[in-house]
C-alpha cells in the first residue's frame, strides 16, 4: 500500500475512499507543524494539500518517495511546478469542482455591496431607521467586469447575465475570435474595462504580471461607484492602496476573500479597520459543503489514478 499524507481539512468520505487501497495520514493540523509533516512525509509517494502548504524545496527536500500533489482547490502558487517537475512528482488540481462556489460568492457579495441593505443591523437594534441610506442598487441593468476569462469568470458571468447584468471582460490569453465574445464585451486594457464596469472581479493568478495589478491606477480609472471583488488570489490587489481608495470614497466598495498575507497580521488588519462597505472573508469563496465534497472527491481520483 502506497502512503498519502493529507495535511489540510478534507472531506472525510474522499479519506476514507483513499484508505480502501492507501495507507493514509490525515491531520488536517500537520500544516502547522512542519516537524511532523516532514517525518511523516520521509516515506510518503503522494501528499494532499489545500493553499496554505508550501510545496517547495524544504518540503520536497525531505519526500524522496513523492511522485504526487494532490490540490484541494485549483490555484497553484504555494507549489513549486518546476521543482516538482524536475523530480518527476504530478500536481493534480481539482480543476473544476469549486467554480459554482466561487461564482456565487461574487455575485452574492457584489449584490450586498450594492444594494448596501444588510449593514445596518447594529442602527437598527440602536433605534435609527436609515431608509434612505440603506436604499442601494439592482444589480440587473449593472455591468460586471471580469479580468480574466477562463472557467470561473465564465461561470460567474452566466450567473450575472441571469440576474440581468452586462458582462465585460478582458484576457490577453483568449483571441479575439473566440466564440466566447459572443456573449461578453471584450476589451484589451484594464483602463478601458474599468470604465465601464459597476462590479470588477479578478480572476487571474498570481505572476509578476498581476502582483498589484489592481492599485491606484486601476481605482482612479473605476466609476465612484463600482466595486472591486478578489476572490482569485491573494498579492493581485495592492491592499494599501485600496484601503485609500475606501478611505476617500474613490470607489463605492470592496470584497477581500483573499490576502497578501494569510492569516492577516495586526499590521494587515490595521489597514481596513473602520472603512464602510468593506467585506473581509477568510479565503472560503470555493469552500462550501458541496464544493468541498466535489473537490475532495475528485482530488482522491486524482492522486489514486497518478500512484496506480
Amino acid at each position: 500500500m502506497k502512503k498519502v499524507v493529507i495535511c489540510e481539512f478534507m472531506d472525510e468520505a474522499a479519506v476514507e475512499d483513499l484508505r480502501r487501497d492507501h495507507r493514509v495520514v490525515y491531520d488536517p493540523g500537520l500544516v502547522d507543524d512542519t516537524p511532523r509533516l516532514l517525518a511523516e512525509l520521509a516515506d510518503a509517494e503522494a501528499i494532499i494539500v489545500r493553499n496554505r502548504t508550501q510545496v517547495r524545496d524544504g518540503v520536497l527536500g525531505g519526500a524522496p518517495s513523492l511522485r504526487a500533489v494532490g490540490r484541494l482547490g485549483v490555484g497553484l502558487d504555494n507549489i513549486d511546478l518546476d521543482a516538482c517537475k524536475a523530480r518527476g512528482i504530478s500536481v493534480h488540481p481539482a480543476s473544476g469542482a469549486n467554480d459554482l462556489s466561487v461564482a456565487e460568492y461574487v455575485i452574492t457579495t457584489a449584490a450586498n455591496l450594492l444594494r448596501r441593505a444588510y449593514a445596518g443591523f447594529d442602527r437598527m437594534i440602536a433605534g435609527d431607521w436609515p431608509r434612505q441610506e440603506m436604499s442601494g442598487c439592482e444589480l440587473a441593468g449593472k455591468t460586471l467586469g471580469l479580468v480574466g476569462y477562463g472557467a470561473i469568470a465564465r461561470e460567474t458571468a452566466g450567473l450575472g447575465r441571469a440576474l440581468g447584468m452586462k458582462i465585460a471582460a478582458m484576457d490577453p490569453f483568449v483571441g479575439a475570435a473566440d466564440a466566447i465574445w459572443q456573449s461578453a464585451e471584450r476589451h484589451e486594457a484594464l483602463p478601458s474595462l474599468a470604465a465601464t464596469a459597476d462590479v470588477i472581479s479578478l480572476h487571474v493568478p498570481l505572476t509578476d504580471g498581476t502582483r498589484n495589478l489592481a492599485g491606484a491606477t486601476l481605482f482612479e480609472a473605476m466609476k465612484p461607484s463600482a466595486i472591486l471583488i478578489n476572490a482569485a488570489r491573494g498579492g493581485v490587489v495592492d491592499e494599501a492602496a485600496l484601503a485609500d481608495a475606501l478611505n476617500q470614497g474613490k470607489i463605492g466598495g470592496a470584497a477581500l476573500d483573499v490576502f497578501a498575507n494569510e492569516p492577516l497580521t495586526a499590521q494587515d488588519a490595521a489597514k481596513f479597520a473602520d472603512l464602510q462597505n468593506l467585506i473581509l472573508t477568510p479565503h472560503i469563496a470555493g469552500v462550501t459543503v458541496e464544493s468541498n465534497i466535489r473537490v475532495s472527491a475528485l482530488t482522491a481520483q486524482n492522486v489514486r489514478k497518478a500512484l496506480s
